[in-house]
């Protein structure tokens, strides 16, 4: 079934004030969209202390990443099983929008495929009267994927893939194509690239990827939001799939778990060709630095689009929660502490894991990760 904002389950989030309660089609929206089973094996969680299980109540609400909405579906089922009393709301808008009703003080926390920019951290900083601080709780190839019939596989590089979204290799018999693909009977079918209309750090991933990778061929640096003018379009993660769907010829990115049955791209590393699998991609974070420019418990990664370590795939989303430092009610930073200590447990990795497909956090990203949590207090 199609994912995305239009199940009218999927709460919309304007503000906290108008956010409305899903505790009684909770159930629902668990299961009405995603994957055949889009909560995976998500385990008794008690947010973080088994001390605290059943103990919690009250109302979160998120709003951000759509690459993370399979993953959040099974950690909101499994933190509210173990707390049934406490509702957590999610919207999947994007991640742009996601920081952006964060830092106004519209959602709790949020979820974001890109860390806070430094103006946003400033800007945060005056919502949270503390330190806003980014912690990472995905991690997730992005797929290459493409609708071409009797192709479902192509090898492509980094700089014919930047080509194809720039508009320079038109069509799917170009000689680029062609050499990476020498076994492969590619029509002459005119190639329609697909990218996000709306913020996406998605988007900024990719297009960082490029930047990086491509050799010179994407001058553009990774963005929010699309660079290039015209082309064909589609909202959030599930609106760009169905955009890629439902053209012939067409190629787009998006979060693997998003995939389907689409035709996948293997990217060049090196002299290998690699595929977008959770295991490549947690080669790429564990080649990856931390950005040592951030504060304390402000945990980001940067990912290194150029690596050439052996089954690594570079072409990854490192996602986080966006939270306050402090809370300014003693509950909320509970409820918040709680959810996202779920999140980064091995259990809430492992339910992200079977619902989502998505690389468990690296031990040392993780451990880093549950002392940002640990750190969250009431004002």
């Amino acid at each position: 079934m199609t994912t995305g904002r239009n199940l009218t389950v999927k709460l919309s989030l304007p503000s906290r004030v108008g956010a409305v309660a899903l505790a009684g089609v909770l159930a629902l929206s668990l299961t009405a969209c995603g994957s055949d089973d889009p909560v995976g094996d998500a385990p008794s969680a008690s947010g973080g202390s088994t001390d605290m299980a059943g103990a919690m109540s009250g109302e979160l609400n998120g709003v951000g990443s759509s690459a993370q909405e399979k993953a959040m579906d099974a950690w909101r089922a499994g933190f509210q099983t173990a707390n049934p009393d406490v509702t957590v709301n999610y919207d999947p808008a994007g991640s742009s929008a996601g920081r952006t009703q964060f830092i106004e003080g519209g959602a709790d926390w949020a979820g974001s495929d890109s860390a806070l920019k430094p103006e946003e951290l400033t800007s945060a900083k005056e919502t949270c009267k503390s330190d806003a601080i980014d912690i990472p709780v995905y991690v997730s190839p992005i797929a290459v994927v493409f609708n071409l019939d009797g192709v479902t596989s192509l090898n492509l590089s980094a700089e014919t893939i930047a080509n194809i979204f720039a508009g320079k290799v038109k069509t799917w018999d170009d000689a680029a194509i062609k050499a990476d693909n020498p076994d492969a009977k590619l029509p002459s079918t005119a190639i329609t690239p697909v990218h996000r209309q709306d913020g996406s750090g998605t988007t900024k991933n990719f297009t960082d990827y490029l930047n990086k990778a491509a050799n010179g061929a994407w001058t553009a640096e990774g963005a929010d939001d699309w660079p290039l003018q015209g082309g064909e379009s589609g909202t959030g993660t599930s609106g760009l799939i169905q955009a890629v769907q439902g053209g012939q010829g067409t190629i787009g990115y998006a979060d693997e778990s998003a995939a389907g049955t689409l035709g996948k791209v293997s990217i060049k590393v090196g002299d290998a060709f690699v595929g977008p699998t959770a295991e490549a991609a947690a080669i790429a974070v564990d080649a990856s630095p931390r950005d040592e420019e951030r504060g304390a418990n402000d945990v980001v990664v940067k990912v290194d689009r150029t690596t050439t370590v052996a089954g690594a795939y570079p072409l990854i989303l490192v996602s986080y929660a966006v939270a306050c430092s402090t809370y300014a009610d003693d509950a909320k930073a509970n409820l918040v502490k709680g959810l996202l200590g779920y999140i980064v447990s091995a259990e809430g990795q492992s339910a992200a894991q079977s619902a989502a497909g998505s690389a468990p956090l690296p031990e040392k990203l993780a451990a880093d990760a549950k002392t940002a949590v640990d750190a969250i207090a009431g004002a």
